[in-house]
């Protein structure tokens, strides 16, 4: 009776030491969450108090809350920054280079995973390779200066029909469709064409929607680009419309971030559309293949 009583007490202490150990993972995986939601979320809370301040208030406590809520801020940042029109321009690049690259990297990153093409290992890894490499500015500058598109729409859209990393991710997802899907495709007398329309950009969605965030992000945030290839005001995007708001003798920083928060509404709409297909394109195109 006595040996039960004891095998009890030591399962009991087991069970409870346990459970003490679950909760001791559980508190810190949610404080090391917290923590990295703190550093993330950190800077954007204090953007939007600096939208809502005068520009003596930043200067007074530029990380504390406001002391009244300027929502006039973000009409003078859409006045000053012009937004109306380079936000069309920042649309029609983004839409326009997005839906050129996308459907460009399925035609070309299909026949990559499925090794239809001679050398296509050799080809990937110079996409890989890539990734490594720094931009070349030069060479892409006298390309676009000997095709006569300098400072035109058509050439800064041209700057954004390579990723390697999107490209990268749309060969491996492709990697996990069953190759009988072709077989049975070329039997039935289905086109190389409409092989890829019809059946494989309906398997594909996750990759596709990971690949647009990730290049319109690109295309919409891009500053650099913009001020070596584009000086006819008429073409600006967005990201040059910010340039307002630093003068010569300070910067406005309460309008400025108005702004800022205004770019980033259109890019965070598409996330939040597309979401519950990135993060299974994300983890297929990181493991696959």
């Amino acid at each position: 009776m006595t040996a039960i009583t004891d095998t009890t007490d030591v399962v009991v202490r087991d069970d409870a030491g346990a459970r003490r150990r679950r909760i001791t993972r559980m508190v810190s995986s949610y404080g090391i969450m917290l923590l990295f939601a703190a550093i993330y979320v950190g800077p954007l809370l204090i953007l939007i108090f600096v939208s809502m301040k005068t520009l003596p208030e930043f200067f007074a406590d530029p990380t504390g809350l406001p002391e009244s809520f300027q929502f006039a801020n973000f009409a003078d940042a859409w006045e000053l920054a012009n937004f109306p029109r380079f936000l069309l321009n920042s649309l029609i690049y983004t839409v326009v280079g997005t839906t050129l690259f996308v459907i460009m990297s399925v035609f070309v990153a299909f026949p990559i995973a499925r090794g239809y093409v001679k050398g296509a290992g050799a080809l990937l890894t110079l996409y890989v390779v890539a990734l490594f490499l720094p931009p070349a500015l030069i060479p892409q500058f006298q390309l676009i200066l000997n095709l006569g598109m300098f400072n035109t729409r058509q050439g800064y859209i041209l700057l954004f029909l390579v990723n390697p990393i999107a490209l990268i991710i749309m060969v491996n997802y492709i990697k996990s469709i069953p190759r009988e899907l072709d077989e049975s495709a070329a039997v039935d007398g289905c086109g190389y064409v409409r092989f890829v329309w019809s059946i494989l950009i309906p398997l594909i969605r996750p990759a596709i929607a990971t690949v647009t965030v990730i290049h319109a992000i690109n295309i919409w945030n891009e500053l650099i680009l913009a001020n070596v290839y584009l000086t006819n005001e008429d073409l600006f995007p967005i990201t040059k419309g910010l340039i307002v708001f630093e003068g010569v003798y300070g910067s406005d920083w309460p309008k400025l971030a108005a702004a800022v928060l205004m770019l980033m509404l259109p890019m965070l709409v598409l996330f939040l559309f597309l979401q519950r297909y990135i993060i299974s394109g994300l983890t297929s195109g990181a493991v696959k293949g």
